[in-house]
C-alpha cells in the first residue's frame, strides 16, 4: 500500500521526536515512559514495596518504569488486548478489561492484596470519529476508576489516560468524591497536538 502524505509526516516526526530517541537510548519500548517518569517525578507514585495495576499496558514502557521504582518487593500485574513481550517482575495477563473473566484473573493475582497505583494508558481502537472515540476512551476510564474503588488501599492513587472532548468534565467530576484531590496532567512528552490528558487521582479516601 502506497503511503499518504499524512502516514510520512508522522513518520518524519515520529523518528525526529527527541522523546523516541530517549527512549531508544534508555532502553524504554515506547516514548510513554516519559510521561509516567514526569508524572511520577512531580508526585511520586510510585515508592519502594509499592503494588501496580499496569492496564493497556503494552508494549511495556510504563511497567518498565514502575519495575524500577517499586523495589524487590513490589508487585506489577499488567494486562493488555495485545501480547507484550515478558518483563522481569511483572506479571502480565492478556486480555480484554472489559470483560469480567479478565477482570477475575486480575483479581486472583492480587489475591486480596491491596493496591497502592493503578496506572491505565487504556484506549480504544481510533476509528476517526470523534464522538465514538470519546465515549470509548470515557468507558475505559470508568472501568479504571470502578477498579481503583474496589481495590486501592486508602491513599492510593489512580492515574488514567483520557481524551479532552464530550463527556470528559463529567468524568472528571465523578473521580472527586474517591480522591483527596483530582488533577489534569499534560506531560511534556506528551504531543501538543493531541486531545491526551492525563487524570490524576491522588490519595484516596478512606471509605
Amino acid at each position: 500500500m502506497k503511503r499518504t502524505r499524512t502516514s510520512k509526516s508522522w513518520m518524519s516526526e515520529h523518528i525526529s521526536d527527541p522523546f523516541v530517541k530517549e527512549a531508544q537510548k534508555d532502553g524504554y519500548r515506547s516514548r510513554a515512559a516519559y510521561k509516567l517518569l514526569e508524572i511520577n517525578e512531580k508526585y511520586n507514585l510510585l515508592g519502594q514495596n509499592t503494588t501496580v495495576v499496569d492496564l493497556g499496558s503494552a508494549p511495556g514502557s510504563w511497567s518498565q518504569v514502575a519495575v524500577k521504582k517499586i523495589g524487590a518487593n513490589g508487585k506489577v500485574i499488567a494486562l493488555d488486548l495485545l501480547e507484550m513481550q515478558p518483563i522481569k517482575k511483572v506479571e502480565f495477563i492478556k486480555g480484554d478489561f472489559r470483560d469480567n473473566e479478565v477482570l477475575l484473573e486480575v483479581e486472583n493475582k492480587l489475591n486480596n492484596l491491596e493496591v497502592d497505583l493503578v496506572i491505565s494508558d487504556m484506549a480504544p481502537n481510533i476509528s476517526g470519529i470523534k464522538v465514538v472515540d470519546q465515549s470509548a476512551i470515557i468507558y475505559l476510564n470508568e472501568l479504571a476508576l470502578d477498579f481503583s474503588c474496589n481495590w486501592l488501599k486508602p491513599n492510593g492513587h489512580l492515574l488514567v489516560k483520557s481524551f479532552i472532548g464530550a463527556d470528559f468534565d463529567s468524568f472528571f467530576d465523578s473521580v472527586k468524591p474517591f480522591f483527596k484531590k483530582v488533577i489534569r496532567i499534560k506531560p511534556s512528552s506528551s504531543r501538543d497536538r493531541s486531545s491526551e490528558i492525563f487524570v490524576l487521582g491522588y490519595e484516596k479516601v478512606g471509605m
